[in-house]
Formats: structure tokens, sequence, C-alpha cells
């Protein structure tokens, strides 16, 4: 018997994105501000649902779905992620005319497939979520039509996109064969009882090459940098906060629970993935005059520093993981939550150019930026240098020192690009003229400086957060351990 408990999110999801799709295809009048509206409340009552009644351990649809701590923590931040994204995108889809009902049902259902993504106990169930939310994603990435940019970002990304899913499914297939079972826990005993083969191990490498590409993680990140330059600006703000979370999380439930048994195996992977991504992205973004292509390649060097921790294999990894990447979804949104306020008159700011003399214009959206950057960066005592931290240290207690090594020197590489974007705004003088933020951006601005002061305050009271995220790591194993 299923635990209505334990998929109340799910439902919750499922039902409310059908119920608004209808509701917004039914009048001609243009119901998109009221959908988003009620999407954004939907998308916090689900983060606080899967927060408070998910709190028992258990399985669902005979093992395809597993609730615990891990995938509690992580659908809470998806949810509150995906809200501040509907909300940054309200002003800025009424003032490019691109205000429809559709753009929050696809968000909804989007965050349907994270939710699956992070449940996930079965193989068939982890390919549903990622289809799920990938295919949600290829539409919000071309969702300007009339933009050239915007459906070749879509195009892409679904090529792209179809390849990485014949990855996981040749992936999928091979462990299949080689193990008998897709559920994860009798893959792990399998893998346990039989020993390796060269079989499971092949198979586990193209699931995670196929998932790589969901995090954008070097040598699969060559999507990134045109989808995020394309799409929509709220758009690549989203897509570079939920779903890489999502994508992690998945990543981190497999290896560590079925193959947890041949750490020394996938390690190997990971690390690949870790290094290749932080140079590709920190290198990648010195030579760009776009900031969406540079907060593109920032995001694949990040995603290199979240699998520095993972590369562990030990429960400390996991926890660095954690905090890693709820660091940067706070911060990333923050970055974007300013892009979205700073319009000249040819539109939207996204030449780095375009920043010059913004410290002139606009004091307080400048600090807030240059915050925002100073944390990506790592620099004390902003968080994410407490990120840095916590993804390093398991790292040099699994004896991966020299990976540490390589992981600060990317940083330092990529401090370059976001100390040139500082050195910008308040250093040279202003080209263009800057248009006053109107009225209509009080959200955005008001989610700006709540996410700012985050940054800044969060350090301070952080010995609560530690221990929900310590559970939510030690969850991930204790759970498999104890289920028949």
């Amino acid at each position: 018997m299923i635990n209505p408990q334990l998929i109340a999110p799910e439902i919750l999801l499922a039902v409310s994105a059908s119920l608004l799709l209808g509701f917004g295809v039914s009048k001609t009048t243009n119901r998109a501000p009221i959908v988003r509206i009620i999407a954004i409340a939907i998308l916090l009552i689900y983060s606080v649902l899967s927060y408070v009644l998910g709190s028992i351990d258990d399985t669902a649809f005979n093992g395809a779905l597993v609730g615990d701590a891990f995938g509690r923590y992580v659908k809470f931040f998806i949810g509150i992620a995906a809200a501040f994204g509907l909300l940054l995108a309200g002003n800025y889809l009424e003032r490019e005319k691109l205000d429809q009902y559709e753009f929050s049902v696809l968000t909804l259902y989007a965050v349907l497939g994270m939710s699956i993504m992070v449940s996930a106990n079965n193989l068939l169930a982890l390919y549903i979520g990622v289809e799920m939310q990938a295919l949600a994603l290829y539409v919000m990435a071309a969702f300007n039509r009339d933009s050239l940019r915007a459906s070749e970002a879509g195009l892409k990304y679904f090529v792209l996109g179809a390849l990485s899913s014949g990855l996981l499914l040749y992936g999928i297939s091979l462990i299949y064969g080689f193990t008998g079972s897709l559920n994860f826990t009798e893959i792990g005993a399998a893998v346990k009882a039989n020993g390796l083969t060269r079989g499971i191990v092949t198979g586990l490498v193209f699931l995670l090459c196929g998932l790589g590409f969901k995090i954008s993680a070097a040598p699969f990140h060559m999507w990134t940098p045109d989808v995020y330059e394309g799409a929509p600006t709220p758009v690549t703000g989203f897509f570079a906060a939920a779903p890489k979370f999502a994508a992690m999380a998945l990543i981190t439930r497999l290896v560590m629970g079925p193959f947890g048994e041949i750490t020394d195996q996938w390690q190997q992977v990971i690390i690949v993935f870790a290094v290749m991504s932080m140079f590709i992205g920190a290198i990648g973004a010195l030579r760009q005059t776009n900031i969406k292509r540079l907060m593109a390649y920032s995001s694949i060097a990040n995603m290199g520093y979240a699998l520095v921790p993972l590369a562990a294999g030990t429960i400390a990894g996991v926890k660095g993981m954690l905090i890693f990447m709820t660091i940067y979804i706070i911060t990333v949104i923050g970055v974007f939550a300013c892009i979205l306020q700073m319009r000249i008159r040819d539109g939207m700011v996204e030449r780095i150019s375009d920043l010059s003399g913004l410290a002139k214009t606009n004091r307080g959206l400048t600090i807030a930026l240059t915050v925002f950057m100073l944390s990506l960066m790592g620099i004390p005592p902003l968080l994410g240098f407490f990120g840095k931290l916590y993804a390093f240290l398991p790292a040099v207690d699994a004896n991966l020192i020299w990976l540490v090594v390589l992981a600060l020197v990317a940083s330092v590489i990529g401090a370059f690009y976001y100390l040139r974007i500082i050195k910008i705004m308040w250093f040279d003088e202003a080209d263009l003229e800057f248009i006053e933020p109107v009225p209509a951006l009080r959200w955005t601005s008001m989610i700006a400086a709540i996410l700012l002061i985050a940054i800044v305050i969060i350090p301070v009271v952080a010995g609560t957060g530690q221990a929900w995220i310590g559970d939510a790591a030690e969850s991930l194993t204790a759970f498999a351990a104890n289920t028949p």
C-alpha cells in the first residue's frame, strides 16, 4: 500500500499543472498573471509539503520512488528556486510580450520531473523524471518563438538532449542485462554478491555521461553557452539553478546507492568530469563578452566544484555537495535578479561592456551584484567561501589533495572574470544610458535584497542548517542499507 504522504508533493504538482493548463486555455483572455501567481503559491506549498508531510522514510510504486531526508532537502530548495524563478520572470515576460500561461505550467511540469529524479529508486523512474524535466525545459528555452536565437537554443538543446537520452538508455539496458533488475536496491545487492563486471562498469559510465549532460559537466557542456545566451533571461536563470541541483542529487543517489560498493570505479569518472569542468568553465569564461554566456561557463566550472566532494565517495562528500549546491543556487538566482533589473535603450543588458558606469547610475544594484560576484569567487566571509570550503574538505580527507589543488587553481582563474565585471561596473566610464527601474520591478529588487542579506548573514547562523544537511546526507546510505 502506498503511503499518501510520500507522494503528496508530486501529486500536488501533477494535479495543479493539469488544472492550470485547462484553466488557462478555457478563456480567450490572457490568464497568464493569475496562473503565474497560483503556480508560485503551488511551488511554495510543494516545498513545505516536501519537508513536512514527507517525514517518513519509505518507498512507493513497488520501490520505484523513495522518500528520505536527502530527497526532502533537495525538493525543498528546488521548489523555492522555481518559485523565485517564476517571480523574477513576470515583469520580463510582460515587457517582452511573452506573458503566456503555458510558461508557468511548463515550470510546474519541469519541477515535477525534477522531483521524480530526486526520489528515483529505479532506473525507469530515473529516466521518466529526466525526460519529463527535459521536455519542459526544451520548450522553455525556445519560448520566444519570434527570436531566431531562442529557436536555435531550443533546437540545440533538444538535439543534444536526445543524444544524452540515448546514452542513458544504453547505460540502463547494460545494467539491467548484467544485474537482472532495474531497482537500485536489487542492483546494489547484485553488485555486492556477484562482484564487478565490465558490463556493469560500462553501463554506469554511460549513465554518468548522460547525466553529465544535465549538469553541463565537461565534456558534455557544449550546449550550455548557446542555450544560456539564446533563451529568455529568466529561463537562463532558472536553468542555472533548480535543474542543476536536481541532476546533481540524482547522480549522488546513483553512485552512493546501488554503486556504493564500487567507489573506485565511478570515482575516476567523477574526477575526470570535475577537472575538465573546472578548467574548461574557468578558461572559457575569460573570452566571453556576453554576460549570459559568461554565466554559462561559470555554471560549468561550478558544477566541477560540486563534483569534487562527490569524488571522495563519503557521507562527508555528500554533505559538502549539498552545502555547495544550496549556496550556489542562492547566489546565481541573486545574480540573475540583478541582471533582470538592468535595461538600456536597446533592451536588456547582455554585453558585459554595457555594465560600464553602473555604479554612477544605480549604486545599490552595483553593490548587490558585486557581493554576488565576490560570493561566486569564494571570498570570505561571504556565503560562497563556505560553499567551497565544505566542498573541498571531504576531498582532502579522502587524500585527493591534488584534486583540491587543481580546484583552487581553477578558482583563481575564475576570479579574473568576476573581478573584471566588478571593475567595469565601478571604474569604467558609462557608454550607454541605463533606464530607471520601473515600479513593476519591485519584486525583482526585493528578491535580490533578500538573497543579498542571505549571502552575508547565513554564515553567522548556519548551525541548524548544517544539522539538517547532515541528516540528509546520512539518510542517503542509511535508508538503502535498511531496505530489504
